[in-house]
């Protein structure tokens, strides 16, 4: 299968928006974020400023830009270590999947709810206009995005389409974020192990045929919008589409802290964190850690 990228495209339309930007196309790697973080921490500790970074030099152990801050786009066709929150492996397949990672300095900004606002920016474009009944795309606390099939006040029923993993690094005076993102786009083929706690569903349910270049173009400019207006003004911009397809709010969770077990969700604060309500009647920010929800069909509670 010959996957056709049209980052020239792609590349004219996001770089006036993140000047600097370079879109790399990769037949395999094992992680683009590894490979991002890398990049950023070969040029050391030193105090490299932005015009500096712009000369780096090539090199053929990191592809065309060899330590580089500026923006970058990185796409795998196929990601061999690919991972997720708590160390947690994702698995992807060639063409099945789409998984990428973006890295750009991202200045003094308060980070809070960053992932956040990206899964908000992700499931707007593969599902501009929810039915009425409720969105098929859910967002469940921190960093998941999950496909719908059914959703009663006692239990959800939907299977994982895909996940976030944001990390970040220190490059002389410049903070960089690298923002990974890995997205089911077709069934896997026969005999590839997936999530099976939290199930597997794919972009092909929602638009059948799409290919996960073409899933790259539809998300790549509204979260690049996304990330301009979270630098501009955080968080709190995004909590109100949140709360559309939060799939926590209002449901019974347990938690891996220590002093909450349980409790019930109760949105999100303006900082990014879960608001739980204890047993005790105290509302609890929960801003680190697991939290699970009970998931009709899933083999345990899955955790988010």
């Amino acid at each position: 299968m010959t996957l056709l990228w049209n980052a020239e495209s792609l590349w004219e339309e996001l770089e006036p928006l993140l000047p600097g930007l370079s879109i790399e196309v990769v037949p395999q790697t094992a992680s683009t974020n590894t490979t991002l973080l890398e990049r950023a921490r070969a040029l050391g500790e030193d105090d490299t400023t932005l015009a500096q970074v712009r000369r780096s030099r090539e090199s053929a152990a990191f592809g065309r830009r060899a330590a580089d801050v500026l923006p970058c786009l990185l796409v795998a066709e196929h990601q061999t270590g690919g991972r997720g929150r708590m160390g947690r492996t994702w698995s992807s397949a060639r063409g099945a999947s789409l998984t990428f990672s973006l890295s750009l300095p991202m200045g003094n900004v308060d980070w809070s709810g960053l992932s956040l606002a990206v899964g908000v920016a992700l499931a707007d474009a593969i599902e501009p206009r929810p039915a009425a009944a409720g969105p098929r795309v859910g967002l469940k606390w921190p960093n998941d995005l999950w496909l719908l099939d059914r959703q009663t006040p006692e239990a959800l029923s939907g299977r994982k389409l895909g996940g976030i993993l944001i990390e970040s690094t220190t490059v002389g005076r410049n903070r960089l974020a690298v923002i990974g993102v890995g997205l089911n786009v077709l069934p896997l083929p026969a005999g590839t192990p997936a999530e099976l706690t939290t199930g597997y569903a794919c972009l092909d349910e929602l638009d059948p045929g799409i290919s996960a270049p073409a899933a790259l173009g539809r998300i790549a400019r509204p979260l690049v919008d996304a990330l301009v207006a979270f630098q501009r003004d955080g968080f709190p911009a995004f909590m109100e589409r949140f709360a559309a397809r939060d799939l926590l709010r209002g449901r019974a969770v347990t938690t891996t802290l220590a002093d909450l077990p349980e409790g019930v969700a109760q949105g999100i604060a303006p900082s990014g964190a879960l608001l739980v309500l204890t047993p005790q009647g105290t509302v609890r920010d929960v801003a680190s850690g697991e939290v699970s929800v009970r998931l009709q069909g899933a083999a345990e509670d899955a955790p988010c």
